[in-house]
C-alpha cells in the first residue's frame, strides 16, 4: 500500500510552488496523492484483475511513470506497416520496418495499485487525474468501472467519490495499443503521472481556475481570475473566495474577496491589480501564484494555487508577432514526446536537460509534435523561458494510419481539445494552439468545416490565444480556403512559397510551422560533399555536413534566408530538436534503423554539428566557433575533404598544419555562404586544423583547433550534474568519450563499454546516438558510436554518493563520483 502525499506549507515561495504538480498546490481541505510506487504490472489481457482480491503477486513491480515497451527487443517486424506516406510524396505503398521504432509496444497490459488515502473520510470528494496513458485507458476502482478515455496523449480526470473507500483501495487500469496506430514510437503504459485528489464537499475542481491579464502596462496589470466551484448540494450561499497573488519572492502583491451566490451558477469572477508587474518572457521568465481559498463562513474548505505569468502577445498583419510589445520571430523546434533511452516515461530531470541544451542553442520556442504535452514539460517551459505551440492531433477524419485518431474524431475531438486547453491555458509559456498537423482533410470538401469546428472550440475555451495548424498541401490549402480560415497560417517546408501564400491570404502573416527536415548522423561524414535529397548509404547513416535532406524539405540555410528576408514570416519550428524513436527517414524501408536522423541533437542528447549552425544564428550573445568535420580520416590522405565552420563571427581563416588555406567571409552569393564559412577544396592531411575568427573590424577574436586522433587509450567522463536530489527519480547524464593518450576524442572508436554504479544510485539507461544500433538501452553495456555515448544514472532515496565506473577491454577504467542530497 502506498501513496506519496503532497501538501502545502503556507508562505512557500513561488519557486517551490512552481515545483509542485501542474502549477497547483494543496492546502487545508485538499490533499493530493501521487501514486508512483509499488504498482503491479503485467503485459497481456487480464480483465479479471479488476477484482480487488485478484492475486498479482507474480506480476512485475514497477514505478510510475513507466514505459513497458522501451526495453525491447528491437525487431523490424514489430508493427511493420505496409503504407503509402502521401505527405512524403510517395506514389505507392511499401513496407516500413522502423516507423514506430522497432519496439514491441502493440498489445494489452494491466496495472494495479493498492493505496490508502487517509484524507478521505465520510463527506469528502475524490478524483483521479491521469496525465496520460497509452492507450485507451479503462479505469476501475475497487472492482467497479469508474471511467475511461481513448487518446493516449491527453490528461483526464474522473470523479471516483462513489467508489472510493475509507482505508484500502484497489485501482486497476487496463490499456491497449493497436497496430498501425502511429507514425512514430508512441510509448506504452502509464507513462505519465497518476494523482488522487481528496477535497471537501465544496471545492474547486481539477483545472478549476482560468487566469487572464487583459490590461498590461508598466505601471499595473489587471488580472482576471475565473474560478469554478463545485458544491454537492448545489447551494453556494454562504461561500466566499479569497484570492491572494504572490510574486516569486513570496510577497503578496494583490488580494480580493468575493461572496458567492447561487445565481452565479458555478463560476465566479475576480479582478485584481498587480502594480509594477514583472513580465514573463523567455529572457525573464517571471512567475506569480494565485492562491485561492474557498470558505464556508469562517471554515476553510479548499485551497487551490495556480502559477501564471503576466505577458502580452500580439499577432499583426505584416508586422508579425510581438511579446510584451517587442517584435520577434520564433526560434523554435518541434519535439516528439519520447526521451530517447527512457522511452515515453516522463522524467523532469530528462526534460530539464533537453531544455538546457536547447536554451544554449538559442531556441526560444517548442512545438509539442503532434500531441498534448506532459504537464511537467509545460511547467518547465514556464520556469525556464520557452514559448509553446501546444498541439492536439496528427489526424482528423481522413486517416494516415489504419488505427489512428480518425476513428476517434467524431466522439472525442471536442473533449480532447477542451481538456488540452483547460490543462494549459494558465501557463504563460503557451502562446498558441495547434489543432492539427498535415491532416489530409486539407484536400477534402469538409476540411474547412472541420477546421472551423476545432478553431471555434479553442476560441470559446480560450479567446486569448490564436490557433494554427501545420499545412503541407499548400495548393489545396490555398485553393479551398482552408488556410484562410486559420488565425495563423502555418506551412510545413514551404519557404520558397511564402511570398505566394502571403499574396493570397487575408492574415498577411505566415508561420514556418515545420521546417528543414535536414538529416544527419552525429560524427558521420560522407564524400563527395554535395547537397542531396533522400541520399542513402550502405551503413544506413547520413552525412553530418548538413547538406542532405528529404524530398519535401530543405537545408537550414534556405529557411534562414527567408526568415531574414520576409518581415511577415513570424518564425520557424525546426523538425526536430532531438532525434526520436521511429520515422528513420530515409531508411524506413531498410532495417536496422529505429530512430530519426532529423534531430539537431542525437538520441543520446549529444549535439550534432547542426546544433552549432543553429547556435551561430539563434544565440548571437554567445560566441560560437565550430569546425566540421573531425580530422581523423586514415586512407583519405590527399583527397578532397571540405572544412566548414559554423560561427557567429563574420569571417575566419583556416590553417592546416600551420599553413593558411585562406580567409572566408560570409556573403549573399548563396544561402549556404550567408550562414557558413566553407573551404570546399581542402585536401586531407593528418595533423591539426585551426580556425581563427575575426570580428567586423578584422580583428582576431577567437580560435578553435581539431587534431588527428591516435589509438584509443582511455575513457573520459563528463556529467551534466554534480549533485542529485535523493528522491529516487533524479537523473545525471554522463558522456563517456573514448580518447587517445593526449585526450583527443577518437571519432571512429566503437569500443564496447561496460557500466557499474555503486553507492546511493543506480544505473538507468544508455544511448550512443546510432540509429542503426540494436543494443538495448537498459542493459549496462553498449558500443561507443563515433567515440561517444551517454550513460544515465539515477539517485536512490538515501543521501550520500554514487560512483559510476566505465570500463572497456584495452582501455583504462574511468570512475566518476556524484553526490546525492
Amino acid at each position: 500500500m502506498n501513496a506519496i502525499k503532497i501538501s502545502l506549507y503556507r508562505g512557500l515561495s513561488i519557486l517551490l510552488l512552481a515545483a509542485l504538480f501542474c502549477g497547483t498546490a494543496q492546502g487545508q481541505g485538499r490533499t493530493e496523492y501521487l501514486l508512483e510506487k509499488n504498482w503491479k504490472f503485467s503485459k497481456g489481457d487480464f480483465p479479471e484483475s479488476v477484482n480487488p482480491a485478484f492475486d498479482d503477486s507474480k506480476w512485475e513491480t514497477v514505478r510510475i511513470p513507466h514505459d513497458w515497451a522501451i526495453k525491447g527487443p528491437f525487431d523490424g517486424n514489430n508493427d511493420s506497416q505496409n503504407v503509402q506516406i502521401v505527405q512524403n510524396g510517395e506514389q505507392t505503398a511499401s513496407l516500413k520496418t522502423g516507423r514506430t521504432g522497432g519496439l514491441p509496444f502493440v498489445g494489452k497490459a494491466w496495472y494495479r495499485n493498492t493505496f490508502v488515502a487517509p484524507a478521505f473520510t465520510k463527506g469528502k470528494k475524490a478524483a483521479i487525474l491521469i496525465d496520460g496513458a497509452m492507450s485507451y485507458p479503462k479505469v476501475f476502482l475497487n472492482g467497479e468501472a469508474v471511467g475511461h478515455w481513448a487518446y493516449g496523449y491527453n490528461s483526464f480526470s474522473i470523479d471516483i467519490t462513489d467508489k472510493m473507500r475509507v482505508g484500502k483501495n484497489v485501482l486497476a487500469i487496463g490499456l491497449e495499443n493497436l497496430p498501425e496506430a502511429s507514425r512514430w514510437y508512441p510509448g506504452a503504459g502509464l507513462y505519465r503521472n497518476v494523482h488522487v485528489i481528496i477535497t471537501d464537499e465544496v471545492s474547486i475542481p481539477v483545472w478549476g481556475t482560468y487566469i487572464t491579464t487583459p490590461v498590461i502596462n508598466k505601471d499595473f496589470a489587471r488580472v482576471k481570475i475565473r474560478t469554478q466551484v463545485n458544491s454537492l448540494s448545489g447551494n453556494y450561499n454562504g461561500l466566499s473566495l479569497q484570492t491572494t497573488i504572490v510574486n516569486a519572492k513570496g510577497e503578496t502583491v494583490a488580494t480580493a474577496t468575493k461572496k458567492l451566490t447561487t445565481e452565479d451558477l458555478n463560476e465566479f469572477e475576480q479582478d485584481l491589480v498587480v502594480r509594477n508587474p514583472e513580465l514573463w518572457s523567455p529572457e525573464t521568465p517571471n512567475l506569480y501564484a494565485a492562491v485561492t481559498k474557498l470558505y464556508a463562513g469562517n471554515s476553510l474548505k479548499d485551497e487551490y494555487t495556480t502559477t501564471f505569468g503576466i505577458r502580452s502577445i500580439k499577432y499583426e498583419a505584416e508586422k508579425g508577432f510581438s511579446l510584451n510589445g517587442v517584435y520577434r520571430k520564433f526560434k523554435g523546434v518541434c519535439n516528439h514526446h519520447d526521451l530517447g533511452p527512457l522511452g515515453a516515461a516522463i522524467n523532469v530531470s530528462a526534460l530539464r536537460r533537453q531544455l538546457v541544451l536547447l536554451k544554449d542553442m538559442g531556441c526560444d520556442a517548442i512545438r509539442t509534435s503532434h500531441n498534448m504535452p506532459a504537464p511537467e514539460l509545460v511547467k518547465l517551459c514556464d520556469e525556464m523561458g520557452f514559448m509553446l505551440m501546444v498541439e492536439s492531433f496528427d489526424e482528423w477524419k481522413a486517416p494516415k494510419v489504419s488505427n489512428g485518431y480518425s476513428h476517434l474524431f467524431d466522439e472525442w475531438a471536442e473533449k480532447d481539445i477542451v481538456n488540452m486547453i483547460h490543462a494549459n491555458r494558465n501557463n504563460p509559456s503557451v502562446v498558441m494552439w495547434s489543432i492539427g498537423n498535415e491532416v489530409p482533410d486539407q484536400s477534402t470538401k469538409e476540411g474547412g468545416k472541420i477546421l472551423k469546428f476545432l478553431q471555434d472550440i479553442c476560441h470559446r475555451e480560450d479567446p486569448t490565444r490564436p490557433v494554427t495548424a501545420g499545412m503541407d498541401r499548400l495548393k489545396d490549402a490555398l485553393d479551398n480556403n482552408f488556410a484562410a480560415v486559420l488565425d495563423i497560417p502555418g506551412f510545413n517546408y514551404k519557404p520558397f512559397w511564402y511570398g505566394e501564400a502571403y499574396k493570397r491570404l487575408p492574415q498577411e502573416m505566415i508561420l514556418g510551422s515545420e521546417t528543414a527536415s535536414t538529416v544527419s548522423s552525429r560524427g558521420v561524414y560522407k564524400f563527395p560533399v554535395v547537397p542531396q535529397k533522400m541520399k542513402m548509404y550502405d551503413d544506413n547513416q547520413s552525412s553530418s555536413y548538413d547538406l542532405e535532406y528529404c524530398n519535401w524539405s530543405q537545408i537550414p540555410d534556405d529557411e534562414f534566408m527567408m526568415q531574414d528576408s520576409l518581415k511577415y514570416v513570424i518564425g520557424e519550428f525546426v523538425w526536430t530538436g532531438f532525434d526520436y524513436l521511429g520515422e528513420p527517414t530515409p531508411y524506413d524501408e531498410k532495417w536496422p534503423s529505429h530512430s530519426s536522423y532529423f534531430g539537431i541533437i542525437d538520441l543520446a542528447g549529444i549535439p550534432k554539428d547542426r546544433f552549432y549552425l543553429y547556435r551561430s544564428k539563434w544565440n548571437p550573445e554567445k560566441p560560437t566557433l565550430h569546425i566540421v568535420p573531425h580530422w581523423t580520416f586514415p586512407g583519405r590522405e590527399g583527397k578532397v575533404t571540405p572544412v566548414f565552420v559554423y560561427t557567429n563571427y563574420p569571417s575566419a581563416e583556416l590553417f592546416i598544419n600551420n599553413k593558411s588555406r585562406g580567409r572566408q567571409s560570409k556573403n549573399k552569393a548563396t544561402s549556404t555562404s550567408r550562414y557558413r564559412l566553407m573551404w570546399n577544396n581542402v585536401k586531407y592531411e593528418p595533423g591539426e586544423i585551426k580556425v581563427v575568427a575575426y570580428d567586423g573590424n578584422g580583428k582576431p577574436v577567437a580560435e578553435q583547433t581539431v587534431k588527428t586522433a591516435g589509438k584509443p587509450h582511455h575513457i573520459v567522463l563528463e556529467s551534466d550534474r554534480k549533485t542529485l536530489m535523493a528522491d529516487g527519480k533524479d537523473l545525471a547524464y554522463i558522456t563517456a568519450s573514448v580518447v587517445d593518450a593526449n585526450g583527443t576524442v577518437c571519432p571512429d572508436a566503437e569500443n564496447s563499454l561496460n557500466f557499474k554504479v555503486t553507492g546511493q544510485g543506480a544505473y538507468k539507461a544508455v544511448a550512443n546516438g546510432d540509429p542503426t544500433s540494436l543494443e538495448l538501452f537498459h542493459l549496462p553495456k553498449m558500443k561507443a558510436f563515433k567515440g561517444k555515448l551517454v550513460i544515465t544514472v539515477q539517485s536512490t532515496e538515501q543521501a550520500g554518493k554514487l560512483n559510476l565506473s566505465v570500463s572497456a577491454k584495452g582501455l583504462k577504467t574511468a570512475v566518476l563520483p556524484i553526490e546525492t542530497r
